[in-house]
């Protein structure tokens, strides 16, 4: 073979496969190695736990480009921005190997990222054609509801006399209608059962909600999902967009709702260049509207019957471990088959701890993760993992008793922050100043401004061809001139031609500054979070890019998380298994393993609820690499169950691990039974004879 034989892309590339196992080379190269037939088929990969799937799915997209595929014409689909960039990074860093560029910077994918941000980028491309205003902003969660909760005053359903839903509740219900694409009746029976009785109201209140949005020319989370659906119900639009794109690959594709799964299969109705990745085994968002429904269906949802490649060889997990979980899964009702297997060394087998209660139960798991710790695993490798949050509780109590420094994922999200609400505000108001929400809340910021003032500045702003002027001329209260005059320069400034990003976001911290001093005081610890999101504002092209990607992958918990100082050497973690999907330790401990908490008694009410819960137990025991521990509580609390208060309950082990199934774990008892202490027996008395015979004699 030749030199430049031995050199070339195809060379290159089966080298950079040359580790990989024969499942993950066949789902490398389906539909794109030259020595079979072209196999267009859709393709579904079935990717166990630790299966090496984001190395393998990157390498699929590195190896299409490698084979001629434009970039610039395949769409990657993830579930978060960071997923989408390590997946560009990693694809990258594999082309920049098969092309043998070097140096050079290997090709990017312009179209990567989460359903809701390339839905966020189609609808501001084709707004002109779909209606929008060109400069429409995005609601986070909590503006949303904010607007939820107005419409809901303005309708008069707070003032009836039976208890009307939450703003935040409405929205939910609201989210799940348009997520789930089932009917408002449908989602209120399985879901939402308490609300019923207001149907009528709740669909006079969406309406509403809707009218609103488009008044104020905004976007809600939601919008950015079915907007895209819309737009691929016109024949024209979605044959143009169905062109565009010649290979869609859906990373986490368990996670995916109704309305994602709709929006792929108008994409590509044939499903020729479709790769779907996932693992039933893992889909626990139901909360969020997902359905492993999606992920089971899949081979029969295109016009052509999909390939299925199974990966099973798990890369993380000792065999023992694999065993207990296989086990676990088999039990499922439906499911697509695998049985995960490892040549990995094992370490043990995997524990069933009863204890006698959750004190004792946070007491053994302090006792192992310093024993762990003393034997050279340092905290971060080990993880505490819970179904809820308040299963900690304990835990936390003994671990701040012990000096034990520990991180729990789940706390204040760094978005839900007022400071930083504030800061975000003064940035959507002066992008788009029909926003109601942020300008109700930027112009209070201002001592002496109050609603009734705000609301008459929005309904003249609205009626303005120039709100900066409008701001500007506007009459206020005496108290608040100063500071309005200050406020409306820097609007002017902000709404300029001539303003630059990031510029505009460093005038906009400096206005608020003040302000923050006066209506906090621990602004210094605030200042912090509003700083940083100034520093986040640099890596961004536009304010409008900045504040709709902050919108969809917020920052997770701002400078008052809870855990250790940034400085502490080590430290534990604590998380709810929903958040420690995708990661994995080198020893886990699951709380709590009990009928009552796994499954929990919230979540029974239905086949398809017990299911989710059986697979919540599955990804909490695969995040296991070494060891493994299920502690069983015989007694636990119960918080406000019914008409019997708060109570202590006695549970048997999880219904998911059946006593024979339960014969592959080591069982441990702790405390030890008190062991019988051996029959006390009289001393024996002892006398020398001899001496006393010859005593007798003398």
């Amino acid at each position: 073979m030749s030199v430049i034989e031995a050199e070339s892309p195809v060379t290159r590339l089966h080298d950079a496969l040359a580790q990989f196992n024969e499942a993950q080379r066949e789902a490398v190269l389906h539909g794109v190695d030259t020595q079979e037939a072209t196999d267009d088929r859709p393709l579904l990969i079935v990717a166990g736990a630790g299966s090496g799937k984001t190395s393998t799915l990157a390498h699929r997209v590195a190896c299409l480009i490698a084979k001629g595929a434009d970039p610039q014409r395949l769409l990657l689909l993830t579930f978060s921005r960071r997923a989408a960039q390590e997946m560009s990074q990693r694809a990258g860093h594999v082309l920049s190997k098969v092309l043998g560029l070097g140096s050079q910077t290997p090709p990017k994918l312009p179209w990567a990222g989460t359903f809701h941000a390339v839905g966020a980028r189609l609808l501001r491309e084709y707004a002109t054609q779909l209606g929008l205003g060109e400069n429409f902003t995005i609601h986070d969660r909590g503006d949303a509801e904010d607007l939820m909760g107005l419409v809901r005053h303005e309708l008069g359903l707070t003032g009836t006399e039976k208890r009307f839903p939450l703003k935040s509740t409405c929205l939910s219900i609201y989210s799940r209608v348009v997520n789930t694409q089932a009917g408002l009746h449908q989602v209120l029976a399985e879901s939402f059962p308490w609300c019923a009785e207001w149907e009528d109201s709740l669909k006079r209140l969406f309406g509403a909600y809707v009218e609103a949005k488009q008044e104020q020319d905004v976007l809600d989370y939601d919008d950015l999902l079915l907007g895209w659906h819309e737009m691929m119900g016109e024949s024209a639009l979605a044959a143009q967009l169905g062109e565009r794109f010649d290979h869609v690959l859906v990373d986490e594709y368990q996670d995916t709702n109704r309305l994602q799964a709709a929006i792929l299969q108008r994409l590509k109705p044939d499903g020729r260049g479709v790769t779907a990745v996932g693992d039933d085994a893992q889909s626990i968002y139901s909360f969020r509207g997902a359905t492993v429904r999606n992920i089971l269906e899949f081979p029969a949802q295109f016009g052509s019957p999909a390939r299925i490649v199974t990966l099973e060889r798990n890369y993380r997990s000792t065999q023992p471990i694999l065993d207990v979980s296989n086990t676990l899964i088999a039990g499922a009702a439906e499911r697509h088959s695998k049985k995960l297997w490892t040549d990995k060394p094992s370490a043990g087998r995997p524990q069933i701890v009863l204890v006698p209660d959750e004190a004792q139960q946070a007491t053994w798991v302090a006792d192992r993760v310093l024993e762990h710790r003393e034997g050279g695993l340092r905290l971060n490798s080990q993880a505490v993992l819970f179904r809820t949050s308040s299963h900690s509780a304990a835990l936390e109590l003994e671990l701040a008793r012990r000096n034990i420094p520990f991180v729990k994922f789940g706390g204040l999200k760094f978005l839900e922050a007022t400071h930083v609400k504030d800061l975000l505000a003064v940035l959507r108001f002066a992008q788009n100043p029909k926003g109601r929400q942020a300008g109700f809340r930027v112009v209070q910021l201002m001592a002496g401004v109050g609603p009734a003032t705000a609301t008459r500045l929005l309904d003249a702003m609205d009626e303005s061809t120039d709100p900066a002027a409008t701001l500007q001329g506007f009459a206020v209260p005496a108290a608040a001139r100063e500071p309005w005059a200050e406020f409306a320069s820097v609007y002017a400034s902000l709404r300029s031609s001539q303003a630059t990003w990031p510029a505009d976001a460093e005038l906009a911290l400096r206005w608020y500054l003040p302000h923050l001093d006066r209506l906090h005081e621990d602004a210094a610890v605030r200042r912090a979070d509003v700083e940083q999101l100034v520093r986040l504002a640099a890596g961004y092209a536009s304010r409008e890019s900045f504040l709709t990607e902050l919108t969809l992958d917020p920052p997770e918990s701002t400078s008052d998380r809870s855990g250790p100082p940034l400085l502490d050497e080590d430290y534990l973690i604590l998380s709810t298994i929903h958040s420690a999907k995708g990661q994995e330790w080198t020893s886990v401990h699951v709380l709590n393993v009990v009928d009552g908490c796994i499954p929990s008694d919230m979540a029974t009410g239905s086949a398809e609820e017990i299911e989710e819960e059986r697979r919540l137990l599955y990804v909490a025991m695969t995040r296991a690499r070494d060891h493994l521990h299920l502690l069983v509580p015989q007694r636990f609390y119960v918080t406000q169950q019914a008409a019997h208060g708060d109570r202590h309950m006695y549970a048997g082990r999880t219904r998911f691990i059946a006593a024979q199934d339960a014969k592959a774990f080591d069982q441990v008892v702790w405390p030890p039974p008190p062991q019988q202490p051996a029959a006390v027996r009289p001393p024996q008395a002892t006398i020398d004879l001899r001496n006393r015979l010859r005593a007798a004699w003398r």
